[in-house]
């Protein structure tokens, strides 16, 4: 039976079922499914919008066919849509956590620093269609494509270590590595139960026995914790450890636990408050976490209303898809070309006319069509709107068409950044008058200048007075 939520749904469940329902979409899933079960791994990425920014050829001839041999096998057991489900987003929308980089795997090799399959989001003024990119990444800085502001694979946010949030191979053990656990001391969202276990798996991958650690529980509260145990044959736990025999700088440089083992599963949330049934979710996803499932909270789904109903001079008149396009159906055609001529010259219409007209510009549809685009779903927000309207609509000013148009301006923003064509930050470069050389090198006529589209890191950097180089503030 599903627990009853006294003060409504928490605001961070209710982004994750709205991501949920339109991030990753059943078409995809679809998709990418049948092209990764037939081998074909790149199409499987394309059909997940994931790019493909490596040359396995490249890899062999400069690390290896050993090396090669173990990403290509990485590669086939990838399945970019249970990534893209269990991506880092942000509030209040959820879109992907922009200018993100993520190791998903790990190739020792030789050298000393090993080569890394990762994962890279596009940064915030070029985020339209949601993509990811899949790179290799080995420690230089001449691998990297276009300007991405985090090359280098972030350390707080690493799936390497959590195989089964991308592996389809692995996905089983979903359950078992993001259950809460037991309750401790730290309350829900965080799966304090399984710290422990996930802290060691950290200090093995990185060649150190048990000690110390740290959590990340805020932008600025990390906790230090040490691992525990009689001998090594037991399981350990975790102690809090004094924060001032510790300096900043030494806490900082301590392992970071990654975000997808301090945090519950929003999945398991979502199936435990019932705001989603099992069904609902990726069908890897759901099968791994079917134990949890509780009965849904919502009610039922409304039948869409086609045809619409609206009063019309005394009568209810019909209002539904004909020929293409929305019209009104008990008005006989050249009644309607007459009442839009007058509308035309300046007089009332029907209240049928007034109805369309209202549906083009601002229809019930339209956060639907605002949550698809947000995350990329082009397709998806098309056919809510031909559905509605019709495909041979024409649309009209307003809400919608603003909507479908900044859409439509980010795409090209975000072609521009795949190019290599935006040779500054929009942030950082000039905001006035610019000109690009022969050499494309884009000189600025003046200082930028703060605006409010000015993204949220550059502002902060540039107005603080101090712009430390440690590694305390993220």
């Amino acid at each position: 039976m599903a627990p009853h939520l006294a003060h409504g749904i928490p605001p961070h469940l209710s982004m994750w079922q709205r991501v949920r329902e339109y991030a990753v979409p059943p078409s995809m899933i679809k998709k990418a499914t049948a092209r990764r079960a037939a081998g074909d791994w790149a199409g499987a990425c394309a059909a997940a919008r994931v790019y493909v920014d490596l040359d396995l050829r490249a890899v062999r001839d400069r690390h290896g066919t050993d090396t090669a041999t173990l990403l290509r096998a990485d590669l086939r057991r990838l399945a970019p849509d249970l990534l893209r489900w269990h991506m880092p987003r942000i509030a209040p929308d959820g879109r992907l956590r922009p200018g993100l980089t993520l190791s998903l795997a790990r190739y020792h090799g030789f050298g000393g620093t090993p080569l890394q399959l990762v994962v890279r989001t596009p940064p915030a003024y070029a985020d339209a269609g949601q993509h990811l990119s899949l790179a290799v990444w080995d420690g230089s800085w001449s691998n990297v494509a276009g300007h991405h502001p985090h090359p280098h694979p972030d350390r707080r946010f690493r799936l390497d270590l959590h195989r089964h949030l991308w592996d389809a191979g692995r996905a089983g053990e979903l359950r078992s590595r993001c259950a809460p656990g037991p309750p401790t001391v730290y309350d829900s969202p965080y799966a304090a139960g399984s710290w422990a276990a996930e802290a060691e798996l950290l200090l093995r991958a990185e060649g150190l026995p048990r000690g110390a650690f740290t959590v990340r529980l805020g932008p600025r509260k990390r906790v230090p914790l040490e691992l525990v145990a009689p001998d090594d044959s037991h399981a350990p736990t975790f102690r809090a450890l004094r924060t001032d025999a510790l300096s900043p700088h030494h806490v900082a440089a301590l392992p970071t636990l990654p975000e997808a083992a301090v945090r519950v599963l929003p999945d398991v949330e979502l199936l435990r408050a019932g705001l989603v049934p099992a069904e609902r979710l990726h069908p890897l996803v759901g099968a791994a976490l079917a134990a949890y499932a509780s009965t849904p909270t919502g009610g039922p789904t409304p039948e869409p209303a086609d045809p619409h109903r609206v009063r019309c001079r005394g009568e209810d008149h019909r209002i539904a898809l004909r020929g293409g396009v929305l019209t009104a159906v008990d008005h006989d055609p050249s009644q309607l070309r007459r009442e839009e001529m007058l509308v035309a010259l300046g007089g009332p219409a029907l209240p049928c006319l007034r109805a369309i007209d209202e549906v083009h510009r601002d229809p019930e549809a339209l956060p639907a069509v605002r949550e698809r685009l947000a995350h990329g779903d082009v397709v998806g927000a098309l056919a809510v709107v031909e559905g509605l309207l019709g495909p041979a609509a024409v649309l009209r000013d307003g809400p919608l068409r603003e909507e479908l148009e900044s859409a439509m301006v980010r795409r090209v923003e975000h072609g521009l950044f795949r190019s290599g064509l935006v040779a500054v930050h929009p942030g950082a470069g000039a905001t006035g008058s610019e000109y690009v050389s022969d050499a494309g090198q884009v000189t600025a006529a003046r200082r930028p200048r703060l605006t409010r589209r000015t993204p949220y890191p550059v502002r902060r950097k540039l107005n603080s007075r101090s712009r430390p180089r440690t590694g305390l503030f993220p």
